[in-house]
């Protein structure tokens, strides 16, 4: 079956290049990536890339190619790319690791595109996907406690991926993750080709999933749902982390909207 897819510091600007033993919030790391470098053949798509997290939520942001999914199959051990570098969860190294070993430590991932499969049914995905005993310290993430979080997925739970809309893709993706019951959700552009009233859904859907003690690894090029949903944001370009900001900085200055992402500014 195949799946289905849809610097320096400044103080003019307020922001500053990301130290990689910069203490995270929530207390200890659960995240750490030191030095992670990523390779397609001899094409480098990532470079020193440096940064921690703790039991929160951080947003990643970047305009297209500048290597965000890469630094996602890195973290989650997918080829192609070829990393080198540490990535340390809970204090494991993941660099080397196979893939399904990466999510039973407690890795959810949502991927770019969602990557359902057509033949399954949305009932079909969730029970597969299903793995006993919360990892996080929260409840247990059932796929009937899904069907509660999303709805429309208990009425849809017959269909097929491909029968699904875009937004009810994305949130069996998320469900799919979910009942892995996972430390820590990373989420690949979760947004991308989703209507506006869709993605304000999503985004109160990544709030109460924090509430309960979910971190989140948000990578995103939307600047709205970034900044909506994570304060502390990490700017990747050209492969590297070049700069950290918060969502109240980023939010409040046009010009390094344009600068960074070479977006329109948000309207106010």
């Amino acid at each position: 079956m195949r799946p289905c897819t849809t610097s320096t510091s400044d103080a003019a600007t307020g922001m500053s290049e990301p130290q990689a033993a910069a203490a995270p919030a929530g207390g200890a790391s659960l995240l750490e990536v030191a030095g992670l470098a990523a390779f397609y053949g001899g094409a480098r798509a990532l470079e020193d890339v440096s940064f921690t997290m703790g039991h929160e939520s951080i947003a990643i942001i970047g305009r297209n190619g500048m290597g965000k999914t890469t630094l996602c199959n890195a973290i989650m051990g997918i080829s192609p790319p070829r990393a080198s570098g540490s990535i340390r969860f809970e204090g494991h190294e993941l660099v080397g690791r196979q893939s399904h070993r990466i999510a039973r430590r407690g890795i959810g991932y949502v991927p770019q595109g969602r990557r359902l499969f057509p033949s399954l049914t949305v009932d079909q995905h969730l029970r597969i996907a299903s793995r006993g005993a919360s990892s996080n310290g929260t409840s247990e993430w059932t796929k009937e406690r899904v069907y509660d979080l999303f709805p429309r997925l208990g009425e849809r739970k017959r269909n097929g991926g491909a029968q699904l809309s875009g937004g009810e893709q994305q949130m069996l993706a998320i469900g799919r993750a979910l009942v892995t019951n996972p430390k820590i959700l990373v989420m690949d552009e979760p947004s991308e080709g989703l209507a506006p009233t869709v993605i304000e859904g999503l985004i109160e859907t990544f709030r109460l999933l924090e509430q309960e003690g979910l971190a989140i690894l948000l990578i995103e090029q939307n600047l709205g749902v970034a900044t909506a949903l994570a304060e502390r944001q990490l700017v990747m370009i050209g492969g590297r982390i070049a700069v950290e900001t918060t969502a109240t900085k980023l939010s409040q200055d046009p010009d390094l909207q344009r600068q960074y992402l070479g977006v329109e500014p948000l309207a106010h």
